[in-house]
């Protein structure tokens, strides 16, 4: 029952492995990891913050968008001190990139690209370290943020928006075209307004009040600010199509936008060249068009403003997805086999990037294979204890039944205590460690043990393990007690792989002791094999 609740626990679990880029880091920094955010032109940055609220970065480092006060790439996670401590609340980037984020205290840190001013500092200076904003935002705690291509917005406690950066076509809302060094409010039709959710597109705005109504601004070149025409808005203007609907979410894509309804509709407009409308054609549309998502209530809608990919997820638990997936144009939603919107992104978006910051929750961030690593030799879940060398290795009935054969068929319901005296300690740990990870950690003298018992016990793959480890460990001293084992063993790959390397190395091991020591008919074998391979010639 111990064992099911674990299963079922980790099966709830995120798991941040479907992003390439995670595969840099390793499985005890990856247990470690509560919150994260892959971004990157091609999805080769990350920023993910662990349980103690350390915060790290690894990737490409394009614009010193890791914020490690260089532009050095890194393939080992760098620590951000500045922001170690400070617990993130969100979280957005840019195309450059340049990167948003707010913490649970409502402070603002920018930093990465800033030929636009998008970082909000009054310069236009790359930053290459996490700096706060604090011009007209002191007093104001943030609790969204938004990025555009190359321009930024927050949303304050209060409902106020503000916004800087890039303002070629308007997207700062602030009726000019003139770039916005500084954070300022969005006022004009937003003056009165509460603003309860904000979304960025490439070079276009979006909010959401408390009533339900849209407001939108900037490029509208594809139809993307949904008002029916095609021309710019350089200050903020309600969607009428809209009228007597309320929205609760706005989404943004590159050049597309997907909201919300209360009633779990989604609504869809803009550019449409892969179908990500989601309306079972091509055309970009001016107007809000309503998207068939199954029979079910939507109750989550998911977009990025640097991919042409749609996500939303149902009340059921069903994850559809349209759009660009994989190079291929999805012109209707298709019901996909994940539990979240996060995975549609992973999976099939180009680039492979996060549409949120990810949060992994205290209790659920392992994955089944890590959960049971977690319980092996542990005593307070175990029902069955091994005795090897005066030491007990506490391990579970089911799981060696369901992994090895030969437990299957010796194990007795029973059965409490194990005593086993015909290999090591290191070894047989070694073995029972292996049927809950799947890996082997063990020096080559002790592989060779671990390999005879392999060979006993008739686990092909664990005897691969065990040869690829000899073969790590091999050196002149030990290369015949290897060789030894190998023919012992009959493991012909090791065989020829140590073979080969006596005879690579052939001087120093003919000196060494365990030459001098090896068994006569070994000996005759390898002098004659050697002599085939032409080791003796002049």
């Amino acid at each position: 029952q111990v064992l099911e609740a674990t299963l079922l626990s980790a099966l709830k679990m995120l798991d941040v492995g479907k992003w390439p880029i995670f595969s840099l880091c390793s499985q005890e920094e990856l247990k470690l990891i509560r919150q994260a955010c892959v971004f990157g032109s091609a999805g080769n940055e990350v920023l993910y913050a662990t349980e103690n609220n350390e915060v790290f970065v690894l990737g490409m480092n394009c614009s010193g968008c890791l914020g490690t006060g260089d532009m050095q790439s890194t393939i080992e996670p760098r620590r951000l001190d500045s922001l170690c401590g400070k617990k993130i609340a969100c979280l957005s980037y840019g195309s450059g990139p340049h990167v948003v984020l707010a913490t649970e205290e409502g402070e603002v840190y920018t930093w990465g690209h800033n030929a636009y001013s998008q970082l909000g500092n009054g310069t236009t200076n790359h930053g290459f370290l996490p700096c706060q904003v604090s011009t007209n935002l002191v007093n104001k705690k943030v609790i969204e943020v938004a990025c555009g291509s190359h321009h930024s917005m927050v949303l304050t406690s209060d409902g106020e928006v503000y916004t800087w950066g890039y303002n070629n076509s308007g997207q700062v809302g602030s009726g000019s075209t003139a770039n916005q060094p500084i954070p300022r409010r969005v006022t004009s039709c937003l003056q009165n307004k509460i603003v309860v959710n904000i979304a960025c597109g490439q070079m276009c705005s979006m909010a959401v009040v408390e009533n339900g109504e849209v407001y939108v601004w900037g490029y509208n070149g594809n139809g993307q600010l949904g008002l029916g025409s095609s021309g710019n808005q350089p200050t903020p203007c309600r969607i009428a199509a809209l009228q007597g609907i309320r929205v609760q979410r706005v989404a943004c894509g590159y050049a597309h936008t997907l909201v919300l309804t209360d009633e779990g509709q989604i609504y869809a407009w803009g550019a449409n060249s892969y179908g990500q409308l989601g309306t079972g054609n091509k055309s970009n549309q001016s107007y809000p068009t309503t998207v068939i998502v199954d029979k079910d209530r939507v109750i989550e809608i998911a977009a990025c403003h640097s991919a042409h990919t749609s996500a939303a997820k149902t009340q059921s638990g069903q994850v559809f997805m349209w759009g660009q997936c994989r190079g291929q144009s999805v012109i209707l939603p298709h019901l996909t086999h994940f539990a979240c919107t996060d995975d549609v992104f992973a999976c099939f978006a180009t680039p492979a990037v996060m549409w949120r910051l990810l949060s992994v929750e205290p209790d659920d961030h392992l994955t089944v294979a890590q959960s049971l690593k977690k319980e092996f030799d542990n005593p307070e879940t175990a029902d069955l204890k091994f005795l090897v060398d005066g030491k007990y290795i506490h391990v579970h009935k089911v799981l060696l039944k369901i992994r090895c054969e030969h437990f299957r068929s010796i194990l007795n319901n029973d059965d409490e205590i194990i005593e086993m005296s015909e290999f090591s300690y290191p070894v047989y740990r070694a073995f029972l460690e292996y049927l809950y990870t799947d890996n082997i950690r063990l020096p080559p003298e002790d592989a060779i043990g671990l390999l005879d018992l392999a060979t006993l016990y008739r686990e092909n793959r664990l005897k691969k393990l065990c040869q690829q480890t000899i073969k790590q460990g091999i050196c002149e001293e030990n290369a015949i007690a290897l060789l030894s084992a190998a023919v012992k063993y009959e493991a012909q790959d090791l065989e020829e792989f140590c073979f080969r390397f006596c005879i690579n190395h052939l001087t120093v091991v003919t000196q060494t002791q365990g030459f001098a020591e090896m068994d006569h008919d070994l000996l005759k074998n390898f002098i004659s094999k050697a002599s085939r391979v032409g080791a003796f010639r002049n």
